[in-house]
Parts: structure tokens; C-alpha cells; sequence
């Protein structure tokens, strides 16, 4: 095994010093196409902080290269060009063989992995499960469960004088709630006591993530997995967990079917197994496993993000909190005063229906502020299949991979304003005090085009439910002074410890009987 690891350290470095040579005589500017601003060695040095690396060159130019051996990557920030990659030239600009095959082992052939005729068929699949009613009202429930959930972990934090890490518990409380809708089971990852498959099922996605993003830039991540070592051998293990669980749900759900009659189940697996039961060698389980897989990958982390950066800029603007507070007291018709017990957190988890909802205006906002600074998927990128030219002149080559960045847009002064860099909800309100959206090529924390979230209804209403819950009932404070950063993912997830809060329940703790231990 002392052979195969050598290679993983010597091949990136003898590649490295031939890669930076070739480019300094091969990459030179043009005025047709997009400057360079970094090479992949560049790209690679800042793989830890990497948005901000691309930010920075972004504050100079809207649209720039950074040069590989064989294709360039190009970057832009330009909502013309955004929405003539994602809209315009829709067809021009695919996932390709590359992402598909980086992401194959745990996306399969799903919809967010595919394009063309594979891709049509299941957003047109799906779209219309997404529709039904039967699968909103389930999942409004699934979420006033799982903040209720969270609201118990919390307080038993608080009486036992414990912080909590808010990341964590929110990932675990968007797992839990997106395999309810996906697979109709019971994750309980939210339950310190859950060791079994469910608990490494959980762990195995976690795990798989993290190695994934790596193969983006890695150059020998092939090789690695041909001789099955290091992080290749890793998520082979993981992706092996994560199959066992989901065929043993399929199968399992397979044999219920029959014994359910008329009796409509409204989880994601069955509706889609109920729909392809006609044509199940076109519909087979391997296709039941990716289309699934997909949409739990997709809801899992996006909404659970989002949370975590909308409770720590909470912590950091107290007005926006307090604003908060008072709308969802004036529409859930909340009295001042507040009985912390599980009870009366039910009763007020089940009074926020889609119309309640609807209500909190400036709730949607800094939700959606949240989004804009801290955008789930800070960078996606488009595989270019020939020649083409983009709103702003400049020329994108066959094989290069045109690239929007969410995180360096929400951040643009250019498109924000002088005040970009601040946490402001109200940018987002018109008037009359009515959300006001922003153009999807501007504000992409949900993708454009034909591509859009299918899921954004979904991750609104999960956000709002469990940010209303907690907002009510605690009061939330940073432990640590420094700055919580991003770590380097395929999402925007917080780095080394996560958000670890300090709660306070907003009630007369001595009249209630609760006591710090």
C-alpha cells in the first residue's frame, strides 16, 4: 500500500510545477475572451477559502478565467450572463461527463445530475408530485414535528446550563424531516440514542459529501479510487452504507404495496413508485434510488445552512430579532406573555398553517437575506457543449465550464448596493411592507431557468416553521467572539465547531418553575 500513496503525493506535485510551465506559455490574455485572473494552482493554494478567493477577483471582474491545462473555468457575476447560461442557451450549457461522473456515487443518474431526455423526463415527473396538495400538507406537518423536537432539545439544554450547537441539531432536524418525505421512515437522527442503521446511513451521506467535493480538485481522484485508497476507499464504504439502507426501504415498500389498497401514502418513494408501477423495468429500483436520493441530498443541507447563518446573523443584529419577534406575535395572535412547556409550544406550532405563513412578511425577508449573503450553493458550474458568445462580448470556449457565483453576487456592490455587506431584510420589502422579489438571475440561491428548485416552496415553509417556534420561545447568544467561517464543501456549511448558542427561554423562568442546574 506504500506504493499507491506515493503516487497521491508525488503525481499532484510533478503535475503542479509541469502545469504552472505549461500555462505561463499557453494562457495569455485576449480581448475576446475572458481575462485570466488565477491558474489551477491558484485554485488549488485556496481551496480553504476558496469563495472569497474567487470574490476577491471578482470585485475587479465581473467575468474572468482561471486557466486549466485543457479548458477554463469561467467565472461570472454578470445577471446578463447568469441568465444566458441558465435561460438563453439553456441547452448549450450542461452538466457534462465530468460533474456526472464526480458525483455519480451517491447522485446516480437523479435529476440533478442528468441532463437531456433523462433530465426532462424526471422534472416532468416530479414536478407534478411536487404539486400535489397531499405532499404539501404532509410535509407542513413532518415540520411543525420537527421543530417542536428542537424546541424540547433546547430547553433541556437550557436546564441543564448546556450550549447548544445549532448546526448540528438543524442538520439532524433536516435529515430527519426530508427522509419522512422521501422515504416515509423515521430517521430519529435528532435522538442521541439512534445507533443503527438509520444513525450510519446518516453519517455515510455526511461523510460522502465531504469526499465528493474533494474530487473537484483532485486530480488523481481516479486513481485513488482504481486502487481503492485513502478517500476513494472511504466513500466506497460510505456509498455502500447508503445503498444497503436505501434498497432495503424500497423493497420493503415494495411489499406493502399491495397490502395498501386505495390507501394513498404521501412520501416521495411511494408516490413515485404508485406512478412507474405500470412500467417497472423502465422505473427500476436503481432509478427509484437516485431520483430520491437526489431530492434528500438537495433538502437536507440547503435549508439546514440557511438556518444556521439566519440564527447567527440574529445574534448579530438584535433589531432584527426583536422586528421578528413582534410579526410573528401579531399574526399568530400570540399573547406577551409565554409558558414554556411542550404543550403550549404544540399549540403554537400547529396555529402556523400556509395562511399564517403567508403572513410573515419580514420573516420570508430575512430568510431570503440570509440566503443572499450566505447562498447554500456558493458556486455552480456549467459544462459548455460548443462555441459560444455571452451578453457581455466576451467568448466561451467548447469544453469550458461556465460558472455562476452565488456567494460573490450577494456580496456585489454593484448589484446590492454601498451597504451589500450588511444583514438588512428590509432591502427586500416594498412599501407596504410586502416581500418584494428580486430577478432569479440576481438572487440565484435557487437556481434560474428551467433548472429551478422545484423544492424552494418547501425549504421556505420548513425555514419559517422552525424559525417562528424558536423565535417565540428562546432567545438565542453567541459563545465565542470570532468570526464563524465556511468550511470547504460543495455547500456553504460552517467550519470546525459549527454555531454554538446560548439559550434563554423568553419567559419568567421562576414563575414556571424552570431553574438553571
Amino acid at each position: 500500500m506504500e506504493y499507491p500513496a506515493a503516487i497521491t503525493i508525488i503525481l499532484p506535485l510533478v503535475g503542479s510545477v509541469l502545469v504552472f510551465l505549461f500555462f505561463k506559455i499557453k494562457w495569455r490574455s485576449h480581448d475576446e475572451y475572458p481575462p485570466v485572473a488565477a491558474t489551477m494552482v491558484d485554485h488549488i493554494l485556496n481551496f480553504k477559502r476558496l469563495h472569497d478567493f474567487l470574490y476577491d477577483r471578482h470585485r475587479r471582474l465581473k467575468t474572468f478565467r482561471i486557466a486549466y491545462p485543457n479548458f477554463s473555468l469561467v467565472c461570472t457575476v454578470d445577471p446578463a450572463n447568469v441568465e444566458h447560461i441558465l435561460k438563453s442557451n439553456f441547452a448549450n450549457y450542461i452538466k457534462g461527463t465530468s460533474i456526472h461522473d464526480v458525483m455519480e456515487d451517491l447522485l446516480g443518474d437523479g435529476i440533478f445530475n442528468v441532463d437531456g431526455e433523462q433530465w426532462r423526463q424526471q422534472r416532468k415527473f416530479s414536478s407534478l408530485e411536487f404539486s400535489a396538495k397531499i405532499l404539501k400538507e404532509f410535509s407542513s406537518v413532518v415540520f411543525r414535528e420537527n421543530a417542536l423536537k428542537l424546541s424540547k432539545i433546547l430547553l433541556k439544554a437550557y436546564r441543564t446550563n448546556q450550549t447548544a450547537e445549532m448546526q448540528g441539531l438543524f442538520m439532524r432536524s433536516t435529515m430527519d424531516a426530508i427522509c419522512k418525505l422521501g422515504f416515509g421512515i423515521e430517521l430519529n437522527s435528532l435522538s442521541n440514542t439512534n445507533v443503527g442503521p438509520e444513525a450510519s446511513f446518516a453519517k455515510a451521506i455526511e461523510t460522502a459529501n465531504t469526499v465528493l467535493f474533494g474530487r473537484h480538485f483532485d486530480l488523481v481522484w481516479k486513481i485513488k479510487r482504481y486502487f481503492n485508497i485513502v478517500s476513494e476507499a472511504t466513500i466506497k464504504e460510505s456509498i455502500k452504507t447508503v445503498d444497503g439502507f436505501v434498497y432495503n426501504v424500497i423493497e420493503t415498500r415494495r411489499h406493502e404495496i399491495p397490502l395498501q389498497h386505495n390507501h394513498e401514502k404521501p412520501d416521495l418513494l411511494s408516490r413515485f413508485m404508485a406512478a412507474t408501477e405500470k412500467n417497472p423495468e423502465k422505473y427500476s429500483d436503481k432509478y427509484l434510488r437516485d431520483i430520491v436520493m437526489n431530492f434528500i441530498i438537495a433538502g437536507r443541507d440547503t435549508s439546514a445552512i440557511t438556518l444556521s447563518w439566519f440564527f447567527h446573523l440574529l445574534c448579530q443584529n438584535p433589531e432584527v430579532e426583536k422586528r421578528l419577534l413582534q410579526e410573528i406575535k401579531d399574526v399568530v395572535k400570540a399573547d406577551n406573555d409565554c409558558v414554556l412547556v411542550e404543550e403550549s409550544i404544540s399549540v403554537f406550532a400547529e396555529s402556523l398553517t400556509h395562511t399564517v405563513l403567508d403572513k410573515m412578511q419580514y420573516l420570508h425577508a430575512a430568510l431570503t437575506e440570509t440566503l443572499r449573503l450566505y447562498p447554500p450553493i456558493p458556486l455552480d458550474g456549467k459544462y459548455a457543449v460548443s462555441d459560444d458568445t455571452l451578453p457581455d462580448g466576451y467568448k466561451i470556449k467548447k469544453g469550458d465550464i461556465a460558472t455562476y457565483v452565488p456567494y460573490s453576487m450577494g456580496i456585489m456592490k454593484c448589484l446590492w448596493g454601498s451597504d451589500a455587506d450588511d444583514f438588512r431584510p428590509e432591502r427586500w420589502l416594498n412599501e407596504n411592507v410586502v416581500f418584494q422579489p428580486q430577478s432569479p438571475f440576481k438572487f440565484t440561491a435557487f437556481q434560474a431557468g428551467p433548472r429551478t428548485c422545484l423544492g424552494k416552496d418547501f425549504a421556505y415553509m420548513q425555514m419559517k416553521i422552525v424559525a417562528a417556534v424558536l423565535i417565540r420561545f428562546f432567545k438565542f447568544e453567541g459563545v465565542h467572539s470570532e468570526k464563524v467561517r465556511y468550511s470547504p464543501a460543495l455547500t456553504l456549511i460552517m467550519s470546525g465547531d459549527g454555531l454554538n448558542l446560548r439559550i434563554k427561554p423568553r419567559c419568567d423562568i421562576s414563575e414556571h418553575g424552570f431553574t438553571s442546574k
